[in-house]
């Protein structure tokens, strides 16, 4: 049995039979994870994304950052002068509403914007959307990501949180992504908030959750 990448637990397996994939169930931080032989390439991963409308001009898609800025962000605005979005996409469009909003955000994206541009620096916000799905070591870029976080800043994640049920999760139309490896629930993000020193101060039971990072 593998151990999980969040919490060094011994995972129990879960198999989708239609296809044969294998997941990794933590029963201490309930993080999924699916079986590395299942991996795409970088290749295969890069062209999946390149399919994705991910712009300005892509209405519903402004929306959600639109209504994620609403919900999320602009109740602590007066804290938030500076923002980093990890995993910006080719669009750069959380950034650019952002900015627009009078938050200045640096950009960083694998694929699209490759430079780390947020090295050296600290942030009042760090936002990742739909990106944690797709990491191989979510720990080791969260612990990362941390370090630029300034101390009472937050850290804003958005992943769709998965069904507590296992049937319900093998036909979950989030696993059928082949980019997405990782599923968290709100279990798994109260256990990454102990183990970080992170405080949850908001979330919507669905896909958002936000943490103010808390010093001694």
């Amino acid at each position: 049995m593998k151990k999980c990448k969040i919490c060094g637990s011994v995972t129990t397996q879960i198999i989708k039979t239609k296809n044969q994939k294998k997941y990794h169930k933590c029963p201490t931080c309930s993080y999924i994870f699916l079986d590395e032989i299942f991996y795409v390439d970088e290749v295969r991963e890069k062209q999946h994304y390149d399919k994705h409308d991910n712009n300005l001009e892509s209405l519903g898609y402004v929306k959600m950052f639109e209504d994620l800025i609403e919900e999320f962000v602009m109740p602590y605005k007066k804290e938030i002068k500076s923002a980093f979005d990890f995993g910006c996409g080719e669009g750069k469009v959380l950034p650019i509403l952002l900015q627009r909003e009078g938050i200045v955000c640096d950009g960083y994206d694998l694929f699209y914007f490759p430079k780390k541009v947020y090295k050296d620096k600290k942030y009042n916000l760090v936002v990742s959307t739909e990106v944690f799905e797709h990491l191989q070591n979510p720990l080791e870029v969260l612990q990362e990501l941390l370090l630029h976080v300034e101390k009472n800043g937050y850290l804003l994640l958005m992943t769709a949180f998965r069904p507590a049920d296992d049937e319900e999760f093998l036909e979950w139309w989030y696993i059928r992504d082949i980019t997405h490896i990782g599923f968290f629930n709100l279990q798994t993000f109260e256990y990454l908030a102990a183990k970080l020193g992170l405080v949850i101060i908001k979330h919507n039971f669905k896909n958002k959750v936000l943490f103010q990072k808390r010093e001694v």
